[in-house]
């Protein structure tokens, strides 16, 4: 049910990219080209992962787009997950769950000791399935994010 991405899968992972975003209500902000996730994923350094939701007969039904970050506290890396996306269609199915326990495997294996994700606040269905495997949500926590003309004009100060 789960494998991990090779180059073919990019133009899939792509449009689900896309069908994520447009779901999020934010497809005007879903700027990268199947070019550039190419790169980040198989490039010579890649600084992304994925992993393909097959069904039997090998549909791509979903993907997990994922990254390490590392946590100063605990002296580890751990897993951030960018996206988990399964089709609408295929939802129920069992592979939104076999994406995350092949994160949490890995987390576990390599000796990781966080795999986190950010969920917005209206997608009540998403909650409620993380939930149900135990996640806690970090509400404590506020996110910040600079881009485009403020990101600019900070980096451009000396």
């Amino acid at each position: 049910m789960i494998r991990t991405a090779a180059p073919a899968d990019v133009p899939v992972i792509h449009a689900m990219i896309r069908e994520l975003a447009e779901y999020e209500k934010a497809l005007h902000e879903a700027r990268a080209t199947e070019e550039q996730l190419h790169e980040a994923l198989f490039g010579e350094r890649p600084a992304a992962y994925a992993h393909i939701a097959e069904t039997d007969d090998g549909e791509p039904v979903g993907f997990a787009l994922w990254f390490l970050n590392f946590s100063t506290w605990r002296g580890v890396h751990g897993i951030y997950l960018e996206d988990l996306y399964v089709r609408p269609e295929r939802r129920g199915g069992g592979h939104g769950k076999a994406l995350l326990r092949e994160l949490a495997r890995i987390c576990v294996e390599r000796g990781y000791e966080r795999l986190e994700w950010w969920v917005l606040n209206w997608n009540a269905p998403a909650i409620a399935f993380y939930e149900s495997l135990g996640a806690q949500p970090q509400d404590e926590w506020t996110v910040f994010r600079l881009t485009d003309g403020p990101l600019a004009e900070l980096g451009g100060q000396r």
